[in-house]
This record gives C-alpha cells, structure tokens and sequence, in this order.
C-alpha cells in the first residue's frame, strides 16, 4: 500500500464526522485494526479496499492517491471549468476588491499563456506553469491554516516546511525557466528558438490583447510599486 493511502483514509472519515471506533464498526473491522491502517502500520487487503471505497462513496484509485479526482477519473483539458464559466461558486459577494484583484491576475495570465503558446516551447510552458501552481499553493495554504479547525489532511507536506519547500520549487522553476528563455540547454531542455514570436512592447500588447492590455498594465504598476515600499 502507498504512502498517500493511511492521509487519504483518515481525511475520508473526518470529513464524515465520525469517530474511528464508528467508522470500523461500520467497516467490519476493529478499532485497533483501523488504527493501524491510517498510521500506516499495516497494509490492507483488497477486500477492505473496496469496502472503504463503498463505503467513503470513492474510488479505489483515489483512496490509493492515483487519482485527484473522488470518482477516479483523469482530468482532460474538456474536464476543467473554464474560469469565467456561470455558476456560484464564481459568484463573489461583498468588497469589490477580490473581484477587481481576480480581473487583473486572470486577464494577465491570457496574456501570459497566449505569449507562451507562441513560444512553442515545452520546458518553458512546463516551468511557467509549475511555477505559478506553486505561487497558488503557498498562498492557498497560507489562507487554509487561518482556521485553526481546518483539517491538513488534504496536504503531504507538513505545514512547518510547506512555504520554504514550495519557494524553493518556485526558485528552481524560475531559474530553468530564464536558461530557456534566455537561449541556453540546461539539462538536456531545449532552449527557446522563435524568439520573434515574443516581441513585447505595449503598442505590440495593446494591438493583440485590447480586452487584457490594461489589466497586465496595471499588475505591472501594482507591483513594482509593492515593490518598491518594500526595499
């Protein structure tokens, strides 16, 4: 059994409410038993597998840390919501700066994609990519541990070394990222060749993105003058 099976099931039942004498009743086994399995002491056999799996209403997959998702499915590009689709979970209430801060991260990142698809440079997209994943990360986990309350089952990675672990990640990304897109192989990635494609200027900008321009412009603004109160 995997590492990520012993978090997964220990989650699945606080997420239930329930204590573990419960849950093991419920599963046919003893407390004991149960215990052991979501300290990683012991392994289970596949039978108890599919029971907790029925039980939990997940898959297999999912409870073995193979799959993000509960019924087990691999996301595709078609799976994942667009940002802007309806719905209420993009509906935001009260101050209007989240909405404004959401506008201007979002339209700039249009940008930034569209520039790397231009790229048509793989390592490079790949390292943007992780490396604004991570930035998601730190700053999600940053907002998940303001409730105490809040279970950590969610994560690997201990909350004590999680933001200096993923700036060191980010740091890495960004180091490989400029040896692309400055021209050098670093480790076997081949280095950005149509450099053309990514002539910026704000004429060049304001002509391709006219909906996008001034958002990108005003994250610029914002934070070099973050920046700046911070030296």
């Amino acid at each position: 059994m995997n590492a990520d099976f012993p978090r997964i099931l220990t989650l699945l039942r606080k997420e239930k409410g329930i204590s573990q004498k419960a849950a093991a009743s419920d599963l046919g086994i003893s407390q004991a038993l149960l215990s052991h399995y979501e300290k990683g002491i012991r392994e289970c056999g596949l039978d108890f597998l599919v029971r907790t799996a029925d039980y939990y209403g997940v898959s297999c997959d999912y409870l073995l840390g193979r799959s993000p998702d509960r019924s087990g499915m691999t996301l595709t590009v078609e799976d994942i919501p667009d940002p802007d689709a309806a719905g209420k979970e993009n509906v935001m209430h009260g101050s209007i700066l989240p909405v404004l801060n959401k506008k201007l991260i979002a339209n700039s990142l249009n940008i930034l994609f569209d520039l790397l698809q231009k790229s048509k440079n793989k390592p490079l997209i790949q390292e943007v990519s992780s490396f604004l994943m991570l930035a998601v990360y730190r700053v999600f986990r940053v907002v998940h541990s303001a409730n105490p309350k809040n279970q950590n089952g969610m994560f690997t990675v201990p909350r004590q070394v999680a933001s200096s672990y993923a700036a060191a990640a980010m740091a890495v990304s960004e180091a490989n990222a400029a040896a692309v897109a400055s021209g050098n192989e670093l480790d076997g990635q081949e280095p950005i060749s149509e450099v053309e494609a990514l002539a910026i200027t704000t004429e060049s900008l304001n002509q391709s993105y006219p909906m996008f321009a001034s958002s990108l412009m005003n994250l610029i603004q914002n934070s070099e003058s973050k920046i700046g109160r911070e030296k």
